[in-house]
């Protein structure tokens, strides 16, 4: 999963797209405004000049013409331009623009009584000016658009500094201590908003009843772990003692038999869920474990609840399959699949494949749905074989157990159709049945 932003990385992103969007806005501004310059006031200026001249000349035929820094003015008579730079020769009325080579670049040409009047705008000196009156304002708006950015930058920083600093805290709690580190209150930067405090102050709270909640669980946990065995493990003795008595009538042995199944179901049932409920996987043995060994004893274990039915078991394994994992997580997901498949199959065959990296198994019992939006791994829901014990929680236990230790599972099961089930252990070594080198 991609890492998300923080929110002192989203604001600074945010700031810098605005600084960015508003110079872009200055900067084409500026270059409005040149052409502006250029194609309307020089233009409306030499018009404006031209006929000021005119009127000038009607009342002093001695009239001088416009000879000034950026404006130059030359007059003709008819066709006699000779006098003309080479440059404004045979130019109509009009606006005329000449290479800037010639010193100049606008030209305005306006005929009256026989006279040709040419007024030469400096354009090179136009560009002096729109550097001066537009890129010195720019210059001076970006400065002080970037120091007020920065300002509002610094600004939000300290105001979401208390939010970070919480995040970090929350981040240090560690549930799994017997003290977790408490939220100090008294640590918040200066100055904080009232709604971070009520916030701080929560999460101070929630760490206190966290603390108390993982207390409240390991103690269970201890205590289950103890008082839930002892009487199972007295009713096995006790079942054990009933069927080593030769007198036993058939029909009280099967009784036993059937209480001496329940207890063991009961007593795996307690070691996965205490399996499940630890915090972390600390204290759990990775000493390497064969799968095939397993699947062999819960296959044994699993040989009462076959024992009436019509059922033929089949292994295949392609070689040994072995890893680094805890053996009572692995063993708890092989023997709720197995017993999932011995008790929805009623007559057929369960074959468990062990292939590489994963365990295969396949019956040809009930099905059930396995859609997307069904509950086949919600807890005591079960299937609706009609002679089917369990109490709905094996293919639930199956699915934490392969999530927490990321074992990837997939499941193919439709009423009438039986079911396949393929548990996948990224870690497995599938060797030889002889031993040899892994493959």
């Amino acid at each position: 999963m991609k890492p998300r932003a923080t929110l002192k990385r989203r604001i600074s992103r945010t700031f810098l797209l605005q600084a960015a969007a508003i110079s872009f806005a200055a900067v084409i501004s500026v270059l409005l405004a040149a052409i502006v310059i250029k194609q309307v006031l020089v233009t409306e200026a030499l018009r404006m000049e031209a006929t000021y001249f005119w009127q000038q000349r009607t009342t002093d035929p001695d009239f001088p013409l416009p000879d000034t820094r950026n404006l130059s003015g030359y007059l003709s008579t008819g066709a006699e331009q000779a006098q003309l730079p080479p440059a404004l020769r045979g130019l109509g009325d009009g606006f005329h623009e000449i290479p800037s080579a010639a010193g100049f670049t606008t030209v305005y040409v306006n005929s009256r009584d026989g006279q040709q009047l040419f007024l030469v705008f400096d354009g090179e000196r136009v560009n002096e000016l729109v550097a001066y009156f537009g890129l010195v304002p720019l210059v001076m708006v970006l400065l002080v658009l970037y120091l007020s950015v920065w300002l509002a930058y610094r600004a939000s920083h300290r105001a979401v500094s208390p939010v970070a600093w919480l995040a970090r805290e929350v981040n240090q709690l560690d549930p799994d201590r017997p003290a977790p580190r408490r939220i100090d209150l008294s640590q918040l930067p200066a100055e904080i908003d009232e709604e971070v405090a009520v916030l701080a102050g929560a999460l101070s709270g929630l760490a206190i009843r966290l603390d108390a909640f993982v207390e409240r669980e390991r103690t269970f946990t201890r205590d289950a772990s103890h008082e839930l065995r002892t009487p199972l493990t007295v009713i096995r003795m006790a079942t054990d003692l009933l069927l080593a008595r030769a007198d036993l009538e058939p029909g009280i042995r099967d009784g036993i038999l059937r209480i001496r199944r329940s207890s063991d179901e009961m007593e795996h049932l307690v070691e996965a869920f205490l399996l499940l409920a630890r915090e972390s996987d600390q204290g759990l043995s990775s000493a390497p474990v064969c799968v095939n060994d397993i699947v062999q004893h819960e296959l044994e274990a699993l040989e009462p609840l076959l024992r009436d039915k019509p059922v033929t078991v089949r292994i295949e394994a392609q070689g040994r399959l072995s890893m680094q994992e805890p053996e009572p997580a692995v063993s708890a997901v092989i023997r709720n699949l197995l017993r999932n498949a011995a008790s929805y199959t009623e007559n057929g065959e369960i074959q468990v494949r062990i292939e590489r990296n994963g365990v295969r198994i396949s019956d040809s019992g009930v099905g059930m749905d396995a859609s997307p939006g069904s509950a086949l791994f919600e807890p005591y829901v079960r299937g609706k074989a009609p002679q089917a014990d369990g109490h709905g929680v094996g293919l639930t236990i199956v699915r934490r157990f392969c999530d927490r230790f990321r074992w990837p599972i997939q499941f193919d099961s439709a009423p009438g159709e039986g079911t396949r089930v393929r548990v996948t252990f990224p870690n497995a070594v599938l060797r030889p049945a002889d031993n040899a080198p892994a493959q």
